[in-house]
Formats: structure tokens, sequence, C-alpha cells
């Protein structure tokens, strides 16, 4: 009975030592400090995935490469120089470069961190990039208003004496 009882013992605790080694190891920072990192990690990376894709700076060698990519003669060149066109596809890479640069994992260790990681920052990064998009139209569309409303105003009588 005895010998059973330490049979066991000894066979959950192989159990639990194997159950350990295989699962991957949390990270110690806590939830709420990963989720602030996450937030914040994905500013730098929309920020530099919108003004690639978008930005007038970036204008001259974007149209070069939305060029080539139409007219390159294999697919593997096309979708390099895609790349630089699509601020979804530019996210990813923008984020992996950012993951790599501060060591960020998200939720577990090595990779699975760095996978989870690597999802999550380009979801947020590509929603923040929606809201500045959906911003930046609700903007011109307010201008356009009142440049309208103001062509269908009457001349002040300050303006007719000015002329």
């Amino acid at each position: 009975m005895l010998s059973s009882r330490l049979c066991i013992q000894s066979c959950s605790k192989l159990a639990d030592v194997s159950r350990r080694t295989t699962m991957a190891l949390q990270l110690a920072a806590p939830l709420t400090h990963q989720t602030a990192m996450l937030l914040i990690l994905a500013l730098p990376v929309a920020c530099a995935t919108w003004t690639v894709t978008h930005e007038e700076v970036f204008r001259e060698p974007r149209d070069f490469c939305k060029r080539e990519s139409e007219t390159a003669r294999t697919l593997p060149v096309r979708k390099i120089f895609y790349l630089f066109t699509c601020e979804y596809c530019f996210s990813h890479y923008v984020t992996a470069l950012a993951l790599i640069l501060f060591n960020f994992q998200l939720l577990y260790t090595g990779w699975r961190g760095y996978l989870i990681a690597w999802f999550a920052t380009v979801w947020v990064a590509n929603f923040y990039m929606s809201l500045y998009n959906h911003l930046r139209l609700e903007i011109k569309h307010e201008n356009v208003a009142i440049a309208v409303e103001q062509e269908a105003l009457p001349a002040s009588p300050s303006q007719v004496t000015a002329k």
C-alpha cells in the first residue's frame, strides 16, 4: 500500500513537471502594464505606417512603388513593391521591426509572446489609423460645408465699402 501511494505521488509529480515544461511561461508583468505597452507601442507603428503610405513626404517613392507593383514582370517583385503602398501590409513589417527593437512580448515569453504581440499591435495600429482617417474626413467635410455656407451668405456692408 505504501509503495502504491509513493508511485501515485511520483507519477503526479512527474505529470506536474511535464505540464509545466510544455506550457508557455507567462510574462511576469501585470496585464494592465502589458495592455498599456501595447497601446503605446501601436502609436509609433501607426504613425510610421501612415506617414510612408499616405503623406506627401513619401509621395515620389510611393508613386514609384505603386507603378512597379502594377508593371513589374514577376509576382514576388510586384508584391514587394505593393507592400509600401498598402497601410495594412506595411504595418505588419513596421510592427515586426518595433517588436525586435523594443523586445515586446504579450502574455507569454518566447515566440508565443512575440506572435501574440505582433498580431495585437498590428490590429491596434490599424485601428488607430482608421480613427485618424475618419477624423481627417470629418474635418475635410466640415471645411467644405463652411466654404459652401460662406459663399451662400450675402456680402456684409463692410465688404461692399471695401470694394
